[in-house]
This record gives structure tokens, C-alpha cells and sequence, in this order.
């Protein structure tokens, strides 16, 4: 059994709602995005989650946990598996996805500053555009690859649970799920990833990940009647 968790809501997603409200070209944070921390709100959400996790039978909760280094997806982790025997392990490769030059920038920055960065995204699609000296979910994609392959060996048996944020979390379906391009930009379009949710794969008898359940969030209603759900990712133009 697989789970994957998206981090709980932090500062910057409360940024980020702020800016594109105002339609400012930029959020106001002060730290670095690895460094940006859980908001109040987050940090009950992953509570919320480690009380699910921890209602669950023993032969259902998870065995291992990998996280991305990010504060806010760590201290999720730490905070969701606080009543459980397990280890929780960084990984980088599941860390946020770059933006580059265009980090803590809002698409509407974006576009006013940079219309040409704009314009090659609009040409190439959101799955191979590359911000300058960031990733794109291509690249993405291949690290996500190789976790997988090295894991692999390392967890058989076990009942992982991975902690991340919104775009390495719809990359990872398009990996596991052997997704084209066109059906990741649908599934991307058609639900935004919530904070502190919950998507579930099981192995079929053929070792392949199916979909059991995505973005699930009913262990959140007593934190929060109202998940966020915007984006951690921010600077698309």
C-alpha cells in the first residue's frame, strides 16, 4: 500500500492566497521556500491526519515515511506519524518543484515582467516549460524515477507513506499511473491537490500502483471546515 500526503497549509499558501487577491506581482514571505513553515491552520490539519492514521488497524497504517526536506511537508510528516513506531526519512527528491528566477513570483508578475517567459510557456505547455534556472514537471518526473527505483529496493513490504507538495504529487500520478501528458494536464485542471489530503494507491497482483482513492480529506473536517486548496506552487506565468 501507498499514501501520498500533501503538506498542510503553510504561511505560503496564506501568502499566496494574499497576493493573488491584491493581483500583486510577488507574495510577501521573508524566507526562503524550504524554509517556509506550517501555518496554524496546517499544522492542525497534520494532527488531524495523525489522528486518522493513528485510528486506523495496525496491519493498515503505514511501515515507512519519506518526506520531502521542505519544512512545511517535514513537519507534516512529523507532526501526522507523532503516534506512530515509524521513521520518517527525507528524501530531496521529493522536494518542491524549482521555479527559478520566477520563486515567490505570482503568474500575474510573471506575465507583466517577463511577457516572453509567458508566451514560450503558453508554446511549450505546463508539463515541459522550464522557468529559467528551475524544473519543469518533466524534470520533476525523472527524479521521482529514480526515488522510485532505489525505494524499491529498500521498502519491499512495506506500507509507505509519502509526504510532498502539490506538483510532485501529480507527477508521481502520472508516473505510477503510466499517464500521458494530456491526461496529467486534465487531472491537473480538474482538482487542485488540498492541503494535509490523502491519496491512496494498492499493488495489484501484477505489482502494479492502482488508484484507490485521490485528494481525499474528510480526516480534516473537525481541523478545518474549509481546506485550503490553493497551490503551493507558485510563479506560473
Amino acid at each position: 500500500m501507498l499514501w501520498v500526503v500533501r503538506h498542510g497549509e503553510s504561511i505560503g499558501n496564506v501568502a499566496d492566497a494574499r497576493a493573488q487577491a491584491a493581483r500583486a506581482g510577488r507574495l510577501e514571505l521573508d524566507v526562503r521556500d524550504p524554509d517556509v513553515p506550517l501555518s496554524d491552520t496546517g499544522r492542525a490539519q497534520a494532527e488531524a491526519l495523525g489522528q486518522h492514521l493513528a485510528g486506523l488497524p495496525p496491519e493498515q497504517r503505514p511501515t515507512a515515511v519519506l518526506s520531502s526536506p521542505f519544512e512545511r511537508a517535514l513537519t507534516t510528516a512529523q507532526l501526522a506519524t507523532a503516534g506512530l513506531d515509524v521513521r520518517v526519512r527525507t528524501d530531496e527528491r521529493l522536494r518542491e518543484r524549482d521555479f527559478g528566477a520566477f520563486d515567490g513570483m505570482t503568474g500575474a508578475g510573471i506575465r507583466e515582467q517577463f511577457p516572453d517567459e509567458a508566451q514560450r510557456r503558453d508554446l511549450l505547455g505546463k508539463f515541459y516549460y522550464r522557468p529559467p534556472g528551475g524544473e519543469s514537471w518533466a524534470d520533476v518526473a525523472l527524479r521521482l524515477r529514480s526515488l522510485l527505483a532505489t525505494e524499491a529496493l529498500v521498502l519491499d513490504g512495506e506500507r509507505l507513506m509519502i509526504v510532498a507538495h502539490q506538483a510532485v504529487i501529480m507527477v508521481l500520478r502520472y508516473v505510477l499511473e503510466e499517464l500521458t501528458e494530456q491526461e496529467l494536464l486534465a487531472a491537473d485542471r480538474e482538482e487542485q491537490v488540498a492541503n494535509a489530503s490523502l491519496t491512496r494507491y494498492e499493488r495489484s497482483p501484477a505489482g502494479e500502483f492502482v488508484l484507490v482513492e485521490f485528494n481525499a480529506v474528510g480526516h480534516l473536517v473537525a481541523a478545518d471546515e474549509d481546506v485550503t486548496e490553493e497551490p503551493d506552487a507558485v510563479g506560473q506565468p
